[in-house]
């Protein structure tokens, strides 16, 4: 059987790809961006699911016999747009599905969605769910709550970040999660794959409890061996502040889990009625605590969620030091850089080269802070940085030797570096 499988690349879809490999499946992976999901399958479709339409989709599905939509983004960014994905793009599959004679299509929205759209996200994944629902197909809608697994990816890396923390910051108003385990969903699409399966429905993937995020965080500290934390809940104006921040990180191409349709989302919270799902799959949802006991955290667990808070700090301060250090040159500074140069092999080039070092400070902390070149962006920092340490040595290499170690700094700030190229994969 040939299934193929949009969003390949997200917590779902690589696990679902994998999952189907190995049972003997063929598969067909549609990625926005070729080469982030590891394979060793059938090459996979580049294909932008929000600008793709029904022409694009058909020669994709020659020799298909199932499609699993998994494609799924939280909100609209420089590079996600959620009517695309959600409804548009979403629609623009499915038609070519009927054109095409794939009669069967699994296609994940969201738990809530039917009963509350808060945000464009929810009111998008319910346009994409109607789109299905109105075309002459095999259908199955499965609506998750927020689903965690072994993966770290999305909430269960922030889950994970957040259980790792000294004292446990809680947003204003968050509503219940039943956390449904990446297992039982992947075991979900392999059943309603089968020819004998039922299909035109919609189920809520909800697990056998509703937790507030506090507990389901104690869970996950517990699980890495921390102590309960001391909680403190988060002024309305603080909470509303780190959803902006989230939004304007997002505007550089990262994906922060914080941002304003999160924010909306979290109020409603991720609850529904297991039974049907039950009932149609045989399937009995694991609770987060039976699944955290079967699989032990382990060190690089326990590394991953102290870093987790760690790297949007490093990414932070990375762009601002290399941005100020250039805008300080050229103002405060001017003088003293200058001075520096004078007297040395390149004295009568001095203001030239302040004004060179300074753009291109600059111009590698802009790389950094934009994250389509943020890997560019650090290696021209090392580079930039070995250049002044060997120029340096040369030119003025008493700096060595300076109380304050000017030139001493540039090894750490090199280390760094490194750390963020090491920890810069999202997924």
């Amino acid at each position: 059987m040939r299934v193929l499988v949009t969003g390949a690349s997200g917590l779902i879809g690589t696990s679902l790809c994998a999952r189907l490999a190995a049972d003997g499946y063929e598969i067909v992976r549609v990625l926005h961006r070729a080469g982030t999901a590891p394979f060793t399958g059938l090459p996979p479709v580049s294909l932008d699911m929000a600008k793709a339409r029904t022409q694009d989709w058909s020669p994709h599905l020659i020799g298909i016999d199932a499609v699993v939509n998994c494609a799924g983004v939280l909100q609209d960014s420089a590079q996600e747009n959620t009517g695309g994905v959600h409804a548009g793009g979403a629609s623009a599959l499915f038609a070519a599905c009927e054109q095409a004679g794939v009669k069967k299509v699994i296609h994940f929205s969201a738990i809530g969605v039917d009963r509350l759209q808060p945000s464009a996200f929810s009111a998008s994944k319910l346009a994409g769910d109607q789109a299905l629902m109105a075309r002459d197909l095999d259908w199955v809608i499965l609506r998750p709550s927020v689903v965690l697994g072994r993966p770290a990816f999305g909430a269960s890396a922030l889950f994970r970040g957040l259980a790792a923390l000294p004292l446990l910051p809680v947003m204003p108003s968050t509503g219940r999660l039943q956390v449904v385990q990446l297992d039982d969903v992947i075991a979900t699409v392999l059943h309603f794959l089968r020819p004998d399966s039922a299909s035109r429905l919609a189920l809520d993937l909800a697990g056998p409890e509703a937790l507030p995020m506090t507990k389901v965080v104690g869970l996950y500290r517990r699980w890495l061996g921390s102590r309960p934390a001391g909680e403190f809940t988060l002024p309305g104006s603080v909470a509303a502040g780190l959803y902006r921040i989230g939004d304007a990180t997002a505007l550089l191409g990262w994906r922060p889990p914080m941002r304003s349709n999160a924010a909306k989302e979290i109020v409603r919270g991720a609850v529904g009625d297991p039974h049907p799902w039950i009932a149609a799959t045989g399937i009995e949802p694991s609770s987060l605590e039976a699944a955290l006991n079967l699989n032990p955290a382990t060190v690089q667990e326990r590394w991953f969620a102290r870093l987790y808070f760690v790297k949007p700090a490093i990414f932070t301060v990375l762009p601002f030091f290399w941005i100020m250090t250039g805008v300080i040159s050229l103002t405060t500074g001017w003088r003293r850089g200058v001075d520096l140069l004078v007297g040395t092999a390149i004295g009568p080039l001095a203001e030239p080269a302040v004004i060179a070092g300074a753009l291109a400070d600059m111009a590698v902390g802009a790389l950094i802070a934009w994250r389509p070149t943020s890997r560019l962006g650090l290696f021209g920092a090392i580079a930039v940085a070995l250049f002044y340490a060997i120029a340096g040595t040369i030119l003025r290499p008493e700096l060595w030797n300076e109380p304050l170690g000017p030139f001493l700094k540039i090894l750490p700030i090199i280390v760094l570096h490194f750390v963020a190229l090491a920890v810069l994969e999202e997924r």
